[in-house]
């Protein structure tokens, strides 16, 4: 959303297609008929059709190290919040068991136990979830406080205009700030003012929240 949002392009959300995905997960969107799925090809789709540079006046190290940035939310920060979000009991049932109460009663617990396997799994054969829960969150934090320095007094990540990856950088930070749920990452994340405001910042800016 934020993606489109910071390229001035209108857009209708569908909050019931996560079983039309076409990869299996959100976010996909479809432009005229055209579907793109995962948000970096969202992005490289939005840039290639409509001409917008979400790295404008980005040097070339800068577009590196924010690139970087972006893999380290959607390849190991994701992980802890798939871990929080999955496999404790209480964060499950607050969060992610919601999205199977449109199933029917009598295959809904069935689906729901399927997918936590599945995502446990995942964890798993990554590497990831082989880690006990102290020693993920130890990880994660790391990745919170790294958030925290690189965005440091700046508006945005890389200065005081927002960039490709802030719409990945919002996007995590907002969830690890939500107050559902109860874990050591989400107070590590309101340790971290900085962090705090830059989501209230692009909140206002770009949701009128």
């Amino acid at each position: 959303m934020l993606l489109l949002k910071l390229a001035g392009l209108p857009y209708r959300t569908d909050r019931n297609g996560y079983f039309r995905a076409p990869k299996g997960k959100l976010p996909y969107i479809d432009d005229e008929g055209t579907i793109i799925a995962d948000s970096t090809f969202i992005r490289f789709h939005i840039e290639k059709k409509y001409g917008f540079d979400f790295d404008l006046g980005l040097t070339a190290e800068q577009k590196a190290a924010a690139w970087a940035v972006e893999k380290m939310c959607e390849d190991h920060l994701h992980l802890a919040l798939l871990a929080t979000r999955w496999l404790d009991e209480a964060n499950f049932s607050k969060g992610p068991a919601q999205f199977f109460k449109a199933l029917p009663l009598p295959i809904r617990p069935v689906v729901r136990h399927f997918m936590r396997r599945r995502v446990e799994k995942t964890l798993h054969l990554q590497g990831f979830g082989r880690h006990n829960w102290d020693e993920r969150n130890q990880l994660a934090i790391k990745d919170i406080q790294a958030l925290s320095d690189l965005i440091g007094a700046k508006g945005f990540l890389m200065g005081e205009t927002p960039c490709g990856t802030d719409a990945t950088v919002f996007a995590y930070v907002g969830q690890f700030l939500t107050p559902v749920f109860d874990t050591p990452l989400h107070a590590a994340a309101e340790k971290c003012k900085n962090l705090v405001d830059y989501r209230d910042r692009i909140l206002q800016r770009y949701f009128d929240a």
